[in-house]
């Protein structure tokens, strides 16, 4: 039996165990163990078991998760969401649609504390979703408006998901945070747009007149100084790693234990609700750490098998631009976004796409170039998976904190969303100097 054909089969199986409910980290163990010793022999196996577990759980650079998704768990636990929804709206709620704005500028601030589109969604949600409501919001732009401003939280550093992309991919984290700017700006310019231009099509779904007159200089100031030492965390924290004076561990225990005092200086935060942090910071460590010890398993099978490197050959063979290629990929992202969640799939088909990637000619890149600049594109692709129907996870979310709204109606409001997506996903496809402009900045 071929190795191809081996992979096949093996490749099956991890399916019909994840359709069987097996978490996936155990599936992709699993399977590409079984794969592993189908094709080198069980005794070479249980040899490379003996170091997998250390050399997986002693990489320094992991250590970074499990301080970010501290940080983002004492940001909620603070109630930072509401300080920066104050400040948002303060600056630019007084514009027609300025609430909803304000909450995209919201969620861009809060997803650079939590990394993460799911907390941002459910957090900002139930901050701004009353307010807009109260002001007369249409049930479709709110909710449409807050789904889609969760999904910065995937993009916007510091994301989970990048730091692992750049495990996977061999990349400087540092970088693909720089790398992470420009689109992640791009991506909330665009929503307001599209809110903007929204408003004026439909106008019955916003206030006819301003939600409110211009802030006064008194409430301004102090919905100003309520969120800056907030964005000041974010600013030394990014600052530092970009510039080189710390690492990127070591500036994620800058953010997590600035974030625990700010919260605790407040008032915010006891000892009470700061162990109730700590847990769903290790339970979801624990989850990422898994599914990265099975993802190495099954891609050291793959290795193995060189699968990947036969699929590249063949993509590298094919008579088309290398950028519908790249498309193709793109659209599969899309897809299966819809049916797994960011994490596992990217686990899943990184290591098959990736060296594909890798081996295109694409407007003269460098290799770490493309690597990065496909690594951010991926992210984009996968932030669209989290709004776009059947499945949504970002709309799920939303959907669960306004019981009231149908879901149908949440998908109609994140259809201009889903636009202003499109554009974006073009530009940083045919412009990567857009994605690698911020690169060049880093030491």
């Amino acid at each position: 039996m071929s190795k191809v054909e081996i992979i096949s089969i093996v490749s099956a199986g991890m399916m019909v165990l994840i359709a069987l409910r097996v978490p996936l980290g155990a599936a992709m163990f699993i399977a590409g163990a079984v794969g592993y010793g189908w094709i080198v022999g069980y005794l070479p196996l249980t040899n490379y078991l003996k170091g997998l577990f250390w050399a997986r759980f002693s990489v320094y650079d992991l250590s970074v998760i499990p301080l970010f998704l501290l940080m983002g768990q004492f940001a909620s636990i603070a109630g930072f969401s509401r300080s920066l929804f104050r400040a948002a709206n303060a600056w630019i709620g007084w514009v027609k649609g300025g609430v909803a704005q304000a909450a995209i500028v919201a969620c861009a601030c809060f997803g650079a504390i939590s990394g993460s589109s799911v907390a941002t969604a459910a957090t900002m949600s139930q901050v701004v979703l009353p307010e807009m409501k109260r002001l007369k919001y249409s049930d479709r732009l709110a909710t449409g408006t807050l789904a889609a401003g969760g999904t910065l939280g995937i993009l916007v550093p510091p994301s989970f998901i990048l730091i692992i992309y750049s495990f996977l991919a061999e990349q400087s984290i540092i970088k693909l945070f720089a790398a992470a700017v420009v689109p992640g700006l791009l991506a909330a310019v665009l929503y307001m747009a599209s809110i903007s231009i929204y408003i004026r099509l439909y106008p019955g779904h916003a206030p006819e007149k301003s939600e409110r007159s211009v802030a006064s200089r008194k409430e301004f100031i102090e919905a100003t100084l309520e969120a800056w030492p907030i964005a000041a965390i974010f600013l030394v924290m990014f600052t530092g790693i970009y510039r080189g004076w710390f690492t990127a561990t070591e500036g994620a225990a800058v953010g997590a234990s600035s974030t625990l005092l700010l919260g605790i200086v407040r008032g915010k935060i006891n000892v009470s609700n700061a162990l109730k942090g700590f847990l769903p910071a290790a339970q979801a460590s624990a989850m990422i750490y898994t599914m990265l010890l099975g993802a190495a398993m099954m891609n050291t099978a793959l290795a193995v098998s060189q699968v990947p490197a036969d699929i590249s050959i063949w993509a590298n063979s094919l008579n088309y631009h290398p950028l519908i290629i790249v498309s193709g990929f793109l659209i599969l992202f899309v897809v299966l976004s819809c049916i797994l969640d960011e994490l596992a799939m990217m686990l899943l088909l990184l290591p098959v796409v990736l060296p594909t990637i890798l081996g295109l000619d694409l407007f003269g890149m460098t290799v770490e170039h493309k690597a990065i600049w496909f690594g951010i594109l991926m992210l984009v692709v996968v932030s669209v998976g989290l709004i776009a129907p059947p499945v949504g996870l970002a709309v799920y979310v939303v959907a669960n904190i306004a019981k009231t709204v149908p879901i149908g109606e949440i998908y109609r409001g994140i259809i201009p969303f889903l636009l202003s997506d499109i554009v974006r996903i073009i530009l940083l496809l045919f412009f990567p100097a857009l994605t690698l402009f911020a690169v060049r900045f880093v030491n």
